[in-house]
């Protein structure tokens, strides 16, 4: 058996290749839109892509199952494990095998058998994998989004990203019942998750990619709870807000995502389109560093720096229903295939066209001065605060666990939403942990009208080490 693990590390999202050495033929198991590197992988191991399938109607990314099936001429496979409000929609056009419990699949001389694993989702599948050249019972199982290693998938994103109305109860008692399943399987089984840390599929998910039955059962906090309503409690309990697109990554999937047909960089704009588009309200998303942004921008854009979160927040802030515009660092060309992989992977595609940095060269020459952020220090907020408004872009639990005195509250995320807010005659100093997040909630300040605002670059973490005073509460 040939086994190949794919990690895409923006959004912590693992795929899977298994194929038969012997026939030469593969399955892929959770592709995302990227489906290039299946395919290339396929020739090098010198498979051919037979099938592929995924375990559940993603929230966090868009589905690669279609596209692959149509480059390849693989025969998609999905679950049929739902209810009628959890069925894919595009599996009868396309004549797509239906899986249930206990459905079969062969690979050469490789079994793949479904065990549906309802909690995360109803219709959620999880795959025993048996290596039939040289054993006659299973060696692992493709998990998904329902075990993880250390963890189990959160399931109130029913509730909370598709709207369905008090789901969250139902699907953590499905999930407990899953988790009570696989306490009879063989310890010895290995546990392929769908997803490591730094994903919002899960709250403790661990960095390590893989595990056994038996260590799970040992160390996974979900096994050490026999009690169902306590089980309930503590897996609905502290999980982070979604982000605003995994509705729409819902829909997208249950429907059945666009054909790309390849990722293809945009169009490069000329230099005189960037103040036309900006003048007529069009979004502008500046991908350069927090750093030069903060030195030098075009008044009007925003800033998502092209880094290991971009694709998260790209999804909580950018729009599906309107075109929207790139700046890059000139530095390298290869920023702008990134960025269009990164978006397209959460179905991003209304890219009108990119600009580089040299039109911020052009701007200075025929438009005047370059729109800044001021960087200031922790020493700014020990004075009087009557005409200055501190303000949090950390999470929930963030802000619970401890806050600057008298701040106001508004994840970066729901930030666009509540501007109305947050008053316009004050001035403004945001900060989040670090000084990422509030570096990119600045820059959709400025562009919606804000004026006098400055970013706390040490964050609340250069508060905490200047031993200044701390509230907590237990609600935002």
């Amino acid at each position: 058996m040939i086994f190949l693990r794919f990690y895409q590390e923006q959004l912590a999202q693992v795929s899977y290749l298994i194929g038969c050495g012997q026939t030469g033929e593969a399955l892929v198991v959770d592709p995302n839109r990227d489906v290039e590197q299946y395919i290339k992988a396929a020739d090098r191991a010198g498979l051919k892509i037979i099938a592929v399938t995924e375990t559940h109607i993603h929230a966090d990314f868009l589905s690669g199952v279609r596209e692959l099936a149509q480059r390849t001429g693989a025969k998609p496979y999905l679950s049929d494990a739902g209810d009628r409000d959890w069925k894919y929609t595009w599996a009868g056009p396309a004549n797509a095998g239906l899986l249930n419990e206990g459905s079969q699949l062969r690979i050469g001389n490789i079994k793949i058998e479904a065990l549906h694993t309802p909690g995360h989702t109803p219709e959620h599948l999880s795959f025993l994998v048996t290596d039939g050249a040289v054993a006659d019972s299973p060696m692992g199982v493709v998990t998904g989004d329902f075990l993880f290693v250390g963890d189990v998938g959160r399931p109130d994103l029913l509730e909370k990203a598709a709207r369905v109305a008090g789901a969250s109860e139902s699907s953590a008692k499905a999930q407990f019942a899953s988790v009570q399943r696989f306490r009879s399987m063989p310890d010895h089984l290995q546990v392929w998750p769908g997803h490591g840390a730094g994903s919002a599929c899960g709250k403790a998910m661990s960095a390590v990619p893989q595990s056994t039955i038996g260590y799970e059962k040992l160390f996974n906090w979900a096994f050490q709870i026999p009690d169902e309503a306590e089980f309930v409690r503590q897996v609905l309990s502290g999980q982070p807000d979604p982000p605003r697109y995994f509705g729409e990554m819902k829909r997208l999937n249950k429907l059945g995502p666009a054909i790309l047909g390849g990722l293809r960089r945009p169009a490069r704009l000329p230099e005189t389109r960037l103040r036309p588009l900006l003048r007529e309200g069009a979004l502008v998303v500046d991908l350069r560093t927090a750093a030069d942004f903060a030195g030098g921008h075009a008044p009007g854009s925003i800033n998502i720096p092209l880094n290991r979160s971009f694709t998260a927040w790209a999804g909580w802030l950018l729009p599906y229903d309107k075109d929207f515009y790139l700046i890059v660092d000139e530095s390298t060309t290869a920023a702008v295939d990134a960025a269009v992989r990164d978006l397209a992977l959460i179905g991003l595609d209304r890219i009108g066209g990119y600009f580089g940095s040299e039109a911020l060269a052009a701007w200075k020459e025929t438009e005047g001065p370059l729109a800044t952020v001021p960087q200031v220090g922790v020493e700014v907020l020990a004075g009087p605060r009557d005409r200055r408004v501190v303000l949090d872009v950390r999470d929930d639990s963030e802000w619970a666990g401890g806050h600057v005195p008298g701040a106001t509250h508004i994840p970066l995320g729901r930030l666009p939403d509540r501007l109305d807010e947050i008053p316009r005659d004050r001035e403004i100093v945001v900060h989040c942990q670090g000084g990422s997040r509030s570096a990119i909630a600045a820059s959709l300040l400025l562009a919606g009208g804000f004026t006098r605002l400055a970013n706390l670059t040490p964050g609340y973490a250069g508060w905490l080490s200047a031993g200044m005073p701390v509230e907590r509460s237990s609600t935002p």
